[in-house]
């Protein structure tokens, strides 16, 4: 009578796990980017403590503001660079390597892992049946200090969607339609778990695209079962980057064992939907739920097109956006930001990035690039973004810039037209 969220946490914590029950679960891999690193390595200091529980399964990206914008900002960066040193941290990816959750996916997240990150989006890591999910800078602390963590043990929520997605529509209208429907604070404290013919569809990518927006509903975790798509990425993976077998990437060894929810599990609510004629979707400043078809806002003026960020930076995203681009040539700013370098590599190989620089787009290092507007492709005083990233809520990307989200198709139809346009029609 077990959800994935209770097994998992039981699991991690050593004791039979109910939803609303508290536990002190042992933390299985647990992540912290340049951002928020600073943060709780300032708290792990000021505790008292000096060495971290476990090296070999924290994790260390820099991904937010990279390469440094500023004197301050490469003051920092050194002062985590050292930090890693001392601790013995071998998990540390400097500029370049890519965003932290692509770094996790590709890496290191396994189905059945308990894995904390000090990003809202860690609950990317369900692409591949973890239990993933953000905490704070100084909850990390904590765990960098013990390996453990308090949680309250979340109710579920069962999400089915069936039917085949149509031409030009992918993952991102999916979970825009779906996040329109439960809305932005719909699943708070809950984890999702998905099913149905077209979850089971769904390419690792896509699946992250899912998984990674989960928050936005103000899911815990968000999660797609383990089968056959799960084990062959996992399979592959370590022999995919660089161009080189590498292993899996775990480097621990433990064999996480994939876990399945029982049949007669209970949920809090249990949704349904057919996405057999679903449209490419928008959501519309200053809201992620805010969702319209592409019909709706179609024509509306853009000054620039954003094709990245840890929802939509993979290669597949990049190579849908450079199908529509091909031969032709943008007539707005756009911006194509690769979320690893892995990504970047087999994008060059496969003459992806060509098309986009002939295209007129401009590529970015891998990282986080424009999303967070910290310091590439900030918006000015009313300029408009057509993004595929995550959120758009005011500020996000500049002060006074206005956000709209779609997919990897629509924003390379967007920045043909110059305004929101239909991929279809591409």
């Amino acid at each position: 009578m077990l959800t994935i969220s209770e097994k998992i946490m039981g699991r991690a914590a050593g004791t039979d796990a109910r939803a609303g029950d508290f536990v002190l679960a042992d933390i299985d891999c647990a992540m912290a980017h340049d951002g928020t690193s600073v943060l709780a390595v300032k708290a792990f200091t000021e505790m008292g403590a000096s060495q971290v529980w476990d090296p070999d399964r924290i994790v260390i990206p820099f991904d937010h503001i990279v390469p440094s914008n500023k004197e301050a900002t490469s003051v920092l960066h050194r002062k985590i660079r050292e930090w890693v040193r001392r601790q013995g941290i071998k998990n540390f990816f400097d500029i370049g390597d890519g965003i932290c959750h692509q770094i996790v996916s590709e890496r290191f997240a396994r189905p059945g892992m308990l894995i904390v990150g000090a990003d809202s989006h860690s609950c990317t890591y369900g692409a591949l049946g973890a239990f993933g999910t953000g905490i704070g800078a100084t909850e990390m602390a904590e765990v960098f200090a013990s390996g453990k963590l308090w949680f309250k043990v979340p109710q579920s929520i069962r999400i089915t969607v069936d039917g085949a997605l149509p031409e030009m529509v992918s993952a991102k209208d999916m979970t825009l339609h779906i996040i329109g429907k439960v809305g932005a604070g719909g699943a708070t404290y809950k984890a999702i778990e998905y099913y149905g013919e077209t979850i089971a569809d769904l390419s690792i990518a896509g699946r992250m695209t899912l998984c990674n927006m989960g928050v936005e509903m103000g899911a815990k975790a968000s999660i797609v079962p383990p089968d056959d798509v799960t084990f062959d990425f996992i399979g592959r993976r370590g022999s995919e980057r660089n161009g080189k077998s590498e292993g899996d990437g775990d480097g621990d060894g433990r064999g996480y064992s994939p876990v399945y929810a029982d049949p007669d599990a209970a949920y809090a609510d249990e949704l349904f939907f057919d996405v057999s004629d679903l449209p490419p979707q928008v959501a519309t400043p200053h809201a992620v739920d805010n969702v319209q078809p592409v019909d709706e806002v179609e024509g509306t003026h853009i000054d620039q097109v954003f094709i990245g960020s840890c929802t939509n930076g993979r290669f597949e995203d990049l190579k849908a956006a450079a199908d529509i681009l091909d031969g032709k040539k943008v007539c707005v700013r756009t911006v194509v930001a690769p979320a690893s370098r892995s990504v970047l590599l087999q994008a060059v190989r496969a003459g992806v990035v060509e098309t986009l620089l002939s295209a007129g787009a401009v590529i970015l290092p891998p990282g986080c690039g424009p999303c967070l507007g910290a310091h590439q492709g900030v918006l000015g005083e009313g300029e408009v973004c057509l993004s595929t990233a995550n959120r758009n809520f005011k500020g996000r990307m500049g002060t006074g810039g206005f956000i709209y989200l779609a997919s990897p198709e629509t924003a390379a139809a967007t920045a043909l037209a110059g305004e929101i346009a239909d991929p279809r029609g591409s």
